[in-house]
């Protein structure tokens, strides 16, 4: 217990206004802070409780993850009640995908509480995400299940939950592409290589064949990224057929 109450009353030096941000965005005083603390340490910080345990937001995301799904999963189940065990999966990845995570972490200006030793600048865009999940986790922890629910409906599903619109939207081109190639039987190859050019951060590119023809080219940050927006511009090109079998 000293040592959290040490990270306290470091914080509360530190950062005079952090529990006034976090409040705004809560919508509540929290109880337990040390939680929150926890949720918004990254662990670059090499932060350790008197018990030796480290002492970062990663395991509250776990916690995070969990609760986003079940209240998600729940609520789905209640107000889409034609739909099947299949449909309800896939209609909860969109609202908890990674994308749409990142957005609302950086809606709500997440990043700028995060105590790291690392420039916030060279972070990637799941640092968002993460920190998003971690405070929902530290809000079950410290209040229990209804208000963690309550901020769930708050933040993410009435502001941003649509069930028409979540059925248009794609959660992943590639899978999406590869589906269709494989129903269609066409073959398809994505040929990556590392290509920095004159960038400071390494940079890949992707050439995407469909029937040994180049249908399109990307460039990005890491080769998952590239592979997602190289099979986006294939989606538009091939859209038609692509959309007569969903």
């Amino acid at each position: 217990m000293s040592f959290i109450r040490n990270i306290l009353n470091s914080r509360s030096q530190e950062d005079g206004n952090f529990f006034l941000q976090l409040k705004e965005i809560l919508g509540f005083k929290p109880r337990t802070k040390s939680f929150y603390i926890k949720a918004f340490t990254h662990r670059s910080m090499n932060l350790k409780d008197d018990l030796g345990n480290a002492v970062n937001y990663e395991r509250l995301e776990f916690v995070g993850d969990a609760m986003l799904s079940s209240v998600i999963a729940a609520y789905l189940f209640e107000e889409v009640p034609h739909g099947d065990e299949g449909y309800l999966t896939k209609m909860r990845s969109k609202i908890v995908s990674r994308e749409h995570l990142n957005k609302l972490g950086e809606e709500l200006g997440l990043i700028d509480l995060v105590q790291s030793r690392i420039p916030t600048s060279n972070f990637g865009d799941n640092i968002h995400g993460n920190l998003f999940e971690a405070l929902v986790g530290a809000i079950y922890l410290d209040k229990g299940y209804n208000t963690c629910e309550k901020f769930i409906f708050k933040r993410v599903i009435n502001p941003h939950v649509d069930i028409e619109t979540l059925e248009g939207r794609v959660i992943s081109y590639k899978s999406l592409l590869i589906e269709w190639c494989q129903k269609e039987k066409n073959t398809f190859d994505y040929q990556v290589y590392e290509d920095t050019g004159n960038d400071e951060l390494k940079h890949f590119s992707v050439k995407l064949t469909i029937n040994d023809k180049v249908v399109s080219k990307a460039r990005a940050t890491s080769k998952k990224k590239a592979e997602e927006k190289a099979s986006k511009r294939a989606f538009f090109a091939f859209q038609n057929e692509i959309t007569k079998l969903h």
